[in-house]
């Protein structure tokens, strides 16, 4: 995997996001079965305002958000709950999945309003992220429960809890 980070809000290096995408990119390749090529994702550690400006350029959403993900490849399923196609390389040999933008601000304040570790929320945002480069999606119901499932298991691998579990249980 080859992971390029550019951090432009330093609050990230508080949480060492370089490491814990590294961390987060390659398990998810790894569960999908991608993890022996050079894959390359590109992240933007940002804050709100850079996430909302890119999601009302990208998304026409004039609101912050989380995390986005720009897919470098058209891998969706066609049917709901199906699998998406597998990612190609192109024929020069580029790898690359696409890009990831994560926002500092929402992020830890969905953290602490949700109660969870931050880290375990920015752990679980960049597993999402790289679910959707590689074609998975949350729109229609069989797709985001295979999404969902997904990112529990790969969140488990890392010991990290399931992030649709309610502090109190529920």
């Amino acid at each position: 995997m080859i992971l390029d980070v550019v951090i432009e809000d330093a609050r990230w290096n508080a949480v060492a996001l370089r490491q814990q995408a590294a961390v987060a990119v390659d398990m998810t390749l790894s569960v999908l079965g991608y993890g022996e090529e050079d894959w390359e994702v590109t992240l933007l550690g940002c804050d709100d305002a850079r996430i909302a400006e890119l999601n009302a350029e990208f998304r026409e959403k004039d609101k912050t958000t989380n995390v986005l993900s720009w897919p470098a490849q058209e891998l969706s399923a066609a049917e709901d709950g199906g699998a998406p196609a597998p990612p190609e390389m192109d024929f020069m040999g580029d790898a690359a999945l696409g890009d990831i933008a994560i926002s500092y601000d929402t992020c830890m304040s969905e953290a602490a309003d949700a109660g969870k570790d931050p880290l375990h929320h920015v752990c679980h945002l960049l597993v999402h992220g790289t679910l959707h480069l590689l074609g998975y999606d949350h729109i229609r119901d069989g797709d985001a429960t295979v999404m969902e499932t997904l990112e529990v298991e790969i969140l488990g691998k890392l010991g990290i809890p399931d992030p649709y579990i309610l502090q109190d249980g529920s």
